[in-house]
This record gives C-alpha cells, structure tokens and sequence, in this order.
C-alpha cells in the first residue's frame, strides 16, 4: 500500500489496523513486516488492535512496549477463565496494561473466555480486573457476530454483563463513550 494510499484511508476517518496473530489465520507472519507497517501508521497517529493465541501475551509483552503508537489487546489477551485469575498469562496482561501507557485492552469476548457458558459470569472478574487496572485504557465491544465461538451469545445478555463488570456508572462511562471516543478520535 502506497503512502498516498494510506493517506487517503486517513483522510476518511480511518485511525487503526488489526494483527491477528491465531493459528488459524497463518500464525505469527512476518514481524519484520508487522514493523513496518506499524512505523508507517504511528506516523498517521493510528493505533493497532493485536488478537493472539491463549496464554501468549507474555512473549509478545517487549514486541508490544517497544512500539511506537498505542496498541490495544483485542478479547481481554484470550484469557482462559478456566485458569482463574492467577494465570501467569492474565498476570502478564495485567501488568503490560498497567506499566504501558501505550497498552489499552478491549473489554470482549466474554463467551470466548468463559469455560461455564451462559452467562459467561465466570468471565466477569477479569473484565472487572482489566477495568479496574487502567479505567482511562479500556473500551468495550460486542464481537457481533461472534465467529468462532463455542457457544453463541444473546448480544442482550453480553450487554447485561456490563455493570457486573464496571458497576460505577463513571467508570462505565468511560468504557463505554470517553475512552472509545479518544481512542477512535471520533469529534475531532
């Protein structure tokens, strides 16, 4: 993609690009690539949004401090809520969103971290822990339409974890329109 290109997207409101480093969508590419391609949209001021395997944010944690825009962690980092909330992998995440002011984490996927199924409560302390360790750093989504999930959720019942996980109604508000509206720039 040329920099005119680039600009162009930019020009149309365009403020972020995804990585998604699954197995089933080819793995971990080529990090030289990755690379430059995030130099190329920090200059644009975009973020990027990285989605990873289960228990792996503590070997991506020095990729992702050493860039150079902010980044958010895409279904709370895949936490596995089977391995509770001393899991060295939610540990990682915990304390890359604290200690990175670049490091945001999107508050979702719920069903996909639940190992109880319907309603996904079990999920809920560490949407609560994520929220609690950086409420400026956070945003919330539906993951409509829900690919790939094991048990597929009522995207009413996702939206009636939201005070069980952010019960403050400023804090909620900040998951919900402040932080999104930074991030996204949207009003500018």
């Amino acid at each position: 993609m040329s920099d005119k290109e680039l600009e162009a997207l930019d020009k149309a409101g365009i403020c972020g690009c995804r990585f998604a480093f699954l197995k089933r969508l080819g793995g971990v590419g080529d990090m030289n690539k990755f690379n430059r391609i995030v130099h190329r949209v920090a200059e644009l001021g975009w973020h990027v949004d990285v989605y990873f395997e289960p228990g792996t944010i503590g070997e991506f944690a020095p990729v992702l401090s050493a860039l150079p825009t902010r980044y958010v962690i895409d279904h709370m980092g895949t936490v596995q809520a089977a391995k509770g909330l001393d899991d060295p992998a939610f540990r990682a995440l915990l304390d890359l969103h604290q200690k990175d002011e670049k490091c945001w984490v999107k508050i979702t996927g719920l069903e996909r971290a639940s190992s109880t199924g319907k309603p996904f409560h079990d999920a809920v302390p560490f949407a609560k822990m994520l929220i609690d360790n950086a409420p400026d750093r956070v945003l919330w989504g539906t993951d409509w339409p829900h690919p790939n999930v094991k048990i597929m959720p009522n995207d009413g019942e996702v939206v009636d974890l939201i005070p069980l996980f952010a019960p403050d109604p400023a804090v909620r508000h900040k998951l919900l329109v402040d932080n999104p509206a930074r991030l996204f720039k949207f009003g500018s």
